[in-house]
Formats: C-alpha cells, sequence, structure tokens
C-alpha cells in the first residue's frame, strides 16, 4: 500500500519547481533554496488540503517522548523519596 497520494505527490512537485524558479518561500518568508525544505513545504501543502500523507516524525516522536520522560521524573521523585527516607534513618541510629 502506497504510504503517498497523488495529492502529495503533486504538491511536493510543485513546491520544488517553485524553488527552482526561486518564488518558494518559507513561513518566515525568506527564499528556499534548499531541496529537502521544498519537499517538506510541499507535504505539508498536502497535508492542509487534506491528502495521503502520513503524520510527520516529529510529531510522532515528540508525543512519545514526552509522555516517558514524566513518567520517569515521576519516577524518580518518587523513589528518591522513599530511599532517602530510609537512608537517614539508618544514619541516625
Amino acid at each position: 500500500m502506497a504510504k503517498y497520494g497523488k495529492t502529495a505527490s503533486k504538491r511536493v512537485k510543485s513546491a520544488v519547481s517553485r524553488t527552482k524558479k526561486g518564488t518558494l518561500k518559507s513561513g518566515s518568508g525568506r527564499k528556499v533554496t534548499s531541496r529537502k525544505q521544498a519537499i517538506a513545504i510541499g507535504l505539508s501543502e498536502a497535508r492542509k488540503e487534506g491528502g495521503k500523507v502520513p503524520p510527520r516524525k516529529g510529531a510522532r516522536k515528540g508525543a512519545r517522548k514526552t509522555a516517558r520522560k514524566t513518567a520517569r521524573k515521576t519516577a524518580r521523585k518518587t523513589a528518591r523519596k522513599s530511599s532517602g527516607a530510609t537512608k537517614r534513618s539508618r544514619s541516625k541510629s
């Protein structure tokens, strides 16, 4: 099964051709010179249009990473609290 639809290929082709002409601009308004950036812009446009394009890698990984980080932090805090209390009581006696 194909990852990308027809809309995505049309948008990417259009973005790359606009890059070659020098008319494609990024969100900040600067001219895009990188081929990879042109492809990314084309895929982004296809997503907005509702074409068949998988979600951005950063969007997928970012959600998982933040969930893992918060779980680790809470686990560390609880471990420190419980182990810290036992160490103190041992050193006093």
